[in-house]
């Protein structure tokens, strides 16, 4: 359907059937057939008290996990940060429609921008920071993107949460290495599988109460 340069190279956006693909640089990206994992992603970290919540999410992707904080009760706001002009464009196009034009809520506020620099440039604070930028820790979409998952990296986002807040982090496949990064940082970190159609499960990072900078 279309296809374009952005900052992480070529990104194209095609019809398969009924649904819609993302390919980045010749490689599947993501797809609107199942949102389990991405809504999984944003589930997870909002499983406790009621808000009200103000969340961090890195990547709008199809907008899946961004329709999931929306539709989780107690959400006031929603910020997502988001590299790619054209993801967004999609978003407010064909992609919207699929999950019901999450970015018309006057709850979500969108920035383009990467991540990585926004998150060590700001001050604002979270009850739930939500990543889904990568295909997990040890398969990064850029090599800049692989400072987030390190010592530095988590103690930055642990700096955005709130008191009380959770980080939540996706991966296509277990990341051994990096689960016991958080655990040298956190006081709880829990894994959630969420089985696929093929392969192993995804896996969705939950870590709370930080023992660095966030405290």
């Amino acid at each position: 359907m279309e296809r374009v340069r952005g900052p992480s190279g070529e990104l194209a956006l095609r019809r398969a059937g009924g649904h819609f693909e993302i390919i980045s640089n010749g490689v599947f990206l993501m797809d609107t057939r199942d949102g389990r994992s991405e809504r999984a992603l944003v589930a997870a970290a909002l499983d406790g008290p009621r808000g009200p919540y103000d969340v961090l999410i890195g990547g709008l992707g199809v907008g899946f996990s961004l329709r999931e904080a929306l539709d989780t009760p107690g959400t006031r706001r929603v910020t997502v940060v988001e590299i790619e002009p054209a993801v967004i464009t999609w978003n407010r196009g064909p992609l919207g429609a699929v999950v019901g034009e999450p970015l018309n809520d006057p709850r979500t506020e969108v920035v383009n921008a990467d991540l990585v620099a926004w998150i060590r440039a700001g001050t604002g604070r979270y009850d739930a920071i939500c990543l889904d930028i990568d295909n997990g820790p040890g398969w990064t979409v850029t090599e800049e993107n692989a400072g987030l998952y390190t010592g530095a990296g988590l103690d930055a986002l642990i700096a955005r949460l709130a008191p009380g807040g959770r980080l939540a982090v996706w991966s296509a496949a277990a990341a051994p290495e990096f689960a016991r990064r958080l655990e040298s940082r956190f006081d709880a970190v829990r894994t959630v599988e969420v089985p696929v159609p093929r392969g192993e499960p995804d896996v969705v990072y939950v870590s709370s109460g930080p023992r660095t900078a966030g405290r």
